[in-house]
């Protein structure tokens, strides 16, 4: 039987278990203590998700947490290839994780000098606010208007309901060069829109109009309101035509 030393392969082929078991020991030392970093920058950023850029003399540090923990952290020389010290892929190549741990404690420099840099920023910064105004009057004419104008087109939405004898339908006019556009849902008012697919919904299911917009269409009703009248004074002519 032929064997490795007979075809001169007779080497020594030495493991690298123990260079990789010192590396993961320092990449879960560098994570423990950059945790604290991405710890202290998540409360100082106020969100969920977020990095920050650091240069040194080195090169330039990313730090990124996700809820407040480490993502990862990324170093970039400045001459050289990247190497991610920490991440969620594949732990870093030996040699270029001590090129990047040479310059770590100028990372930890960078953000105390960047930390130092907020400190009393907003010192002189007066939380003295005036008082905000309520809107419980406005809300409280915006409502009658539209309660003015719920119970008018309640009127028409019913009795349109009834002589149409359909469960859902709409009455359009056209005032003043607006479409209006009554809907009614089994003789109950559904929406009273002005301006089409993309107008303004004075009354619907969801929310109220602005004040703004109320004012702007209230004296505009009343010529709804006419149409309507008009369009059943026809109906009401028409019908008086027929010689039964």
């Amino acid at each position: 039987m032929t064997t490795h030393a007979d075809l001169g392969f007779d080497f020594d082929v030495r493991d690298t278990d123990a260079i990789t078991e010192r590396r993961d020991e320092v990449v879960a030392a560098v994570r423990d203590h950059a945790d604290r970093i991405a710890s202290q920058l998540a409360r100082l950023q106020g969100s969920d998700y977020g990095r920050i850029e650091l240069s040194t003399a080195g090169g330039e540090w990313t730090v990124k947490h996700e809820a407040g923990a480490l993502e990862f952290l990324l170093f970039s020389p400045s001459s050289g290839r990247d190497v991610y010290v920490v991440s969620t892929k594949r732990p870093p190549d030996p040699e270029r994780l001590a090129g990047a741990l040479d310059d770590y404690a100028n990372l930890v420099a960078a953000w105390n000098d960047h930390v130092a840099s907020l400190s009393g920023v907003l010192d002189d910064v007066s939380a003295d606010f005036p008082e905000p105004v309520p809107t419980d009057g406005v809300v409280a004419e915006r409502d009658r208007v539209l309660d003015a104008i719920r119970e008018a087109c309640s009127v028409m939405a019913g009795e349109i309901h009834r002589y149409e004898g359909d469960d859902y339908g709409t009455f359009t006019a056209r005032v003043d060069g607006d479409r209006w556009e009554l809907k009614w849902d089994e003789g109950t008012v559904s929406y009273l829109r002005v301006g089409g697919s993309g107008g303004c919904y004075l009354l619907s299911q969801y929310e109220a109009p602005s004040a703004a917009d109320v004012r702007a269409y209230a004296d505009r009703f009343r010529g709804f309101v006419e149409a309507y009248n008009a369009f059943v004074a026809e109906l009401e002519s028409d019908l008086a035509a027929v010689d039964p």
